[in-house]
């Protein structure tokens, strides 16, 4: 059997952000706000400080207008309610963006509901979450959806094509990837299973699935011997293992060249689902400044 094609999460994402960036152009030529995007980072976690600083450039690439909040670790619970408080009312801002983890201080749930849904543009808030679950198969998604399960329904629909009927494992539970991914892919009529720490005989689980999305944060945790020949595997997996010399190395939650020799399509890591997050980011962002203008949802 020949080696699995790789699914070009990389190329894919740039062509995503091609086409919000033309959105964002027509949306300005319609009469339209210009996207706003607004990034909330209490604290200086170095990695968290990395993903901000990436999300505001690529905004601003895009055409969109970029507003970075930078707040002390010390920031009260208060604080922070005060400003979502704001950008909720601030015309300019279409998608609203608070960095996790915040400190141990503040409600993180708490803070996430005070979130404008229709600003919710990570897709988390439990209105968009309750959109998710309740959507009609092949409806439109004309709400925020979480962005990493969006990437890896597109990146499935591009290489797969049509998606009815075939048989979906998600390993992870997870209400930021597992869950919501299985409601996309329910969406677009596949028959989905959800594993999980408790699932029973799970290689023999991973082998029934036309399609296998792994997002269970554990290094190399699927092996080549779990996935049906031919099946598509989109490992969300991302994890920082030792290397020779000192070094350390990045893999995902799929034993990469196990599952090469056997899969019909695969996403390596890095450079599969990873770009793919905050391209949809962009998207979501796009699509709720439509909103805010009266346009009506327009897939890109």
């Amino acid at each position: 059997m020949a080696e699995a094609k790789l699914i070009d999460g990389k190329a894919f994402a740039a062509g995503l952000r091609t086409r919000v960036a033309k959105g964002v152009a027509e949306l300005a030529t319609s009469g339209g706000a210009k996207p706003g995007l607004a990034t909330v980072l209490v604290g200086a976690d170095p990695a968290s400080e990395v993903y901000v600083r990436s999300k505001g450039k690529t905004a601003s690439e895009l055409g969109m207008a970029s507003f970075d909040h930078r707040l002390p670790a010390e920031t009260t619970e208060a604080e922070l309610l005060a400003l979502i408080a704001r950008l909720n009312a601030d015309r300019s801002v279409n998608g609203i963006l608070v960095q996790l983890p915040l400190p141990k201080h503040i409600d993180t749930p708490k803070i996430l509901l005070a979130i404008d849904p229709n600003k919710d543009v990570d897709g988390f808030h439990p209105i968009n979450v309750g959109r998710l679950g309740s959507i009609a198969a092949g409806a439109p998604l004309d709400f925020p959806v979480p962005c990493t399960p969006l990437g890896c329904s597109m990146l499935l629909a591009d290489a797969l094509g049509s998606l009815a009927g075939r048989n979906a494992v998600i390993v992870g539970r997870s209400t930021l990837v597992g869950r919501p991914v299985a409601q996309l892919l329910l969406r677009m009529d596949c028959t989905v299973t959800i594993t999980h720490s408790r699932t029973r005989d799970l290689p023999a689980v991973c082998r029934s699935a036309d399609i296998l999305v792994v997002a269970i944060g554990k290094p190399e945790f699927v092996r080549g011997d779990w996935i049906k020949p031919g099946a598509a595997v989109i490992d969300v997996g991302i994890n920082r293992i030792p290397a020779e010399g000192g070094k350390t190395r990045l893999v995902g939650d799929v034993a990469f060249a196990e599952a090469r020799a056997v899969a019909g399509h695969l996403t390596p890591v890095p450079g599969g689902v990873g770009p793919m997050t905050v391209a949809c980011l962009m998207y979501n962002t796009l699509q709720e400044a439509r909103r805010a203008s009266g346009l009506p949802f327009a897939a890109v």
